[in-house]
């Protein structure tokens, strides 16, 4: 079966996020009526017609100097370099530009199959507007519009027929790792030093990473996912519809990943924003590792990583059970320590324990501390058992659940944690009332 990668190119502002999304059948890109909003290059996966394939969205080349012109136009290169057909995307609205001849000047050096799409033809009197690109010697342009899904599957007949006949097989992914942070605490950077390539666009300039980008990659011969976020902002901070869609983009990729890394600047220190970051990870219930990334940044002295980790620990409580280790993805100086932790902790998350020996631990619990009592009862544990993993879950059953103060509920959490090996994972305790008999 032809199976193959399509990457969208044009200029800015032509739509190719628009026809990314219609073709992915979700809103993976980020769309919005100001032009450059896409930068790096972004992946999805569909299918059409019975042929799977895989798109790449990319940033928008233009002759005039803008920002990020040199990294977009990098990162157009290696999309073209991983792609088997190249979906050429101008606008029938806007018209034939020097922008659309100078990538056609691009294409015409690629050794690979070119099909040219006019979007934004909406309507019989634009129809007429798709003749003059013929001049720029791609091929029969072909109409469609993105917005409304007209002409896109004649797009994708012609890119799906034009696949090499032969294709490896699509590898298995793995574990999904997201890197959240805030804005410009060195996420990018690191992701591209464990890739070893400029797979995303680094700049000291806040906000640079808009979408959340997920790459897959090897590590020891295992398969991996790796998610680059968009910095979270606090909401009140989130000004552009561009940002809240990142925000939201990053949320998801909190929800849908294994593990997540959180990265904190150790040149900036910790910010009270930073806790609301992690908080998003720790609510999902998703396994956590604190990466203290800018580490060379710092001046030390033989205390200066115990009086940070002190101060980690004690700013963020609820993350007392992520391990933390300090990094600097710019010089690669212990990155090689993140994903063995990652794989770690994602391990530690899917630990089941077994019913016997869970009730062991919460009855020796009982023995030795028994719960404090409260107006004249004490509340008693029955039965114990596992009932979900990512993140472990257990279910008590006990005599009255409103007896479980927050303190014993986290004291029991504590005695789990000290029987058994869930560093990295947050956990879940329930009291629930036992049935009667």
């Amino acid at each position: 079966m032809n199976t193959g990668t399509i990457a969208i190119v044009g200029r800015p502002n032509v739509g190719k996020s628009t026809v990314f999304n219609r073709m992915a059948g979700s809103r993976v890109s980020i769309v919005d009526d100001q032009a450059g909003v896409t930068r790096d290059r972004i992946y999805a996966s569909s299918e059409w017609a019975g042929h799977p394939f895989k798109i790449i969205d990319t940033g928008g080349i233009q002759l005039k100097d803008q920002p990020y012109q040199e990294e977009i136009r990098a990162q157009v290169e290696i999309a073209l370099n991983e792609a088997d057909v190249i979906l050429f995307l101008v606008s029938g609205k806007e018209g034939l530009c020097d922008d659309d001849r100078f990538i056609a000047g691009i294409l015409h050096r690629q050794k690979k199959p070119v099909v040219l799409a006019v979007n934004k033809v909406d309507g019989k009197e634009r129809l007429d507007s798709i003749y003059e690109f013929y001049a720029l010697g791609i091929g029969e342009p072909i109409a469609c519009s993105g917005v409304h899904g007209i002409g896109i599957g004649d797009v994708l007949d012609a890119c799906i027929e034009a696949f090499p006949d032969e294709q490896p097989e699509t590898e298995k992914h793995g574990i999904a790792i997201a890197v959240i942070g805030q804005p410009n605490v060195g996420k990018s950077s690191l992701v591209n030093s464990i890739l070893k390539e400029d797979r995303v666009i680094v700049s000291d300039i806040q906000g640079t990473t808009r979408d959340a980008i997920d790459t897959p990659f090897t590590h020891d011969g295992k398969p991996y996912v790796i998610v680059d976020t968009a910095g979270i902002r606090k909401r009140g901070k989130v000004y552009e519809n561009i940002e809240k869609y990142s925000v939201l983009r990053a949320m998801e990729a909190i929800e849908r990943c294994d593990v997540a890394l959180f990265l904190v600047d150790a040149a900036a220190g910790i910010r009270e924003q930073d806790k609301h970051v992690a908080g998003y990870a720790h609510d999902a219930g998703k396994p956590v590792v604190i990466v203290v990334n800018k580490w060379d940044a710092v001046e030390k002295d033989t205390h200066t990583m115990n009086e940070f980790t002190k101060k980690v620990r004690d700013e963020f409580l609820y993350l007392s059970y992520a391990p933390i280790i300090f990094i600097s993805a710019a010089t690669g100086q212990r990155v090689n320590t993140v994903i063995p932790m990652a794989e770690r902790v994602y391990e530690n998350s899917q630990r089941r324990i077994a019913t016997n020996v869970l009730n062991d631990v919460i009855a020796d619990t009982q023995i030795t501390t028994p719960a404090p009592a409260r107006n004249g009862r004490r509340l008693r544990i029955y039965y114990s058992t596992q009932v979900a993993i990512a993140p472990p879950t257990f279910v008590l059953s006990c005599n009255d659940p409103e007896l479980m103060h927050f303190t014993y509920e986290r004291f029991i959490e504590n005695q789990l944690r000290q029987a058994f090996d869930f560093e990295g994972t947050p956990i879940r305790v329930i009291a629930r009332k036992k049935a009667s008999e």
